[in-house]
């Protein structure tokens, strides 16, 4: 019978997109099938360095394309941009995995479903950037999100907290918006797919909220301020807002972390 755990990091180390989407389907076809074993004595299979294409080249958040919805060549570095997250995240989802064994089969029941669907969001971003004569790779990227997700890939908590309810939460935010600009400018298509990844992350991270939760009551501390102890230690500065209350509320976020947020010019100096 096949390991979850060694198939994950097979599929961590795959460097091509459309070969590792893949992969990923067919090990969450495994796990349905119920052919898989979930080794409880199992040793953490680290892999800070993903397998990934010679291109997007990855650089710091300063150089990136410029992007808009001026030109299509904007467009299309926007789309790349949300394009490489999606791809990113498919290698979060697989890594916790691998990463974290001795978890509740829900926990990985969680992060397959994940990975599937960021899977599908990086397919139906690639198309738009197609259908305006780019591709993957075409503008530069960088590499934020799975750098923290390196940072913090010792402590499960953690990882949850600021990779999941942080970095990744920032979409629940700023999606709506970039929906009503394809909307203004007519592409009908990226509205789609936009609306198909706005209402997928709300679910992704309650995934990441659940799971930092019941990390704190294994170690028997407060969430609410736990959260802000912990992006006090990862973050420069707090998260920006506005804040999407609605779907963070529907994404595991307490009335506590929205108040805190929503005052985090105060909070943040204060935690």
């Amino acid at each position: 019978m096949n390991n979850l755990f060694q198939l994950s990091a097979d599929c961590l180390r795959i460097s091509d997109p459309q070969e590792k989407i893949v992969f990923g389907q067919e090990i969450a076809s495994q796990w349905q099938n119920k052919v898989l074993e979930l080794d409880s004595e199992a040793s953490p299979i680290v892999i800070n360095n993903p397998g990934a294409i010679d291109k997007p080249e990855i650089v710091p958040l300063k150089k990136l394309s410029k992007r808009g919805f001026r030109s299509d060549k904007q467009i299309a570095a926007l789309l790349h941009a949300l394009a490489h997250i999606e791809m990113t995240a498919v290698n979060l989802s697989w890594d916790s995995i691998c990463r974290y064994p001795g978890m509740p089969q829900e926990y990985y029941q969680d992060w397959i479903n994940t990975a599937i669907d960021e899977g599908k969001h990086f397919l139906l971003l690639q198309k738009q950037m197609q259908d305006l004569g780019y591709d993957y790779g075409d503008f530069v990227a960088h590499g934020e999100l799975w750098e923290m997700a390196v940072k913090t890939g010792e402590n499960l908590m953690h990882r949850m907290a600021i990779v999941h309810r942080v970095l990744e939460a920032r979409a629940l935010d700023v999606v709506p918006a970039s929906i009503k600009q394809f909307e203004e400018i007519k592409l009908k298509n990226s509205v789609k797919a936009l609306t198909i990844i706005a209402n997928d992350e709300v679910r992704h991270v309650a995934a990441g909220s659940k799971w930092y939760r019941y990390c704190c009551q294994i170690e028997q501390c407060d969430p609410d301020k736990k959260f802000f102890q912990l992006i006090k230690q990862y973050m420069k500065s707090p998260p920006r807002g506005p804040f999407n209350a609605e779907a963070r509320t529907q994404a595991g976020f307490s009335s506590y972390e929205l108040e805190q947020l929503n005052h985090n010019d105060i909070n943040f100096r204060s935690n």
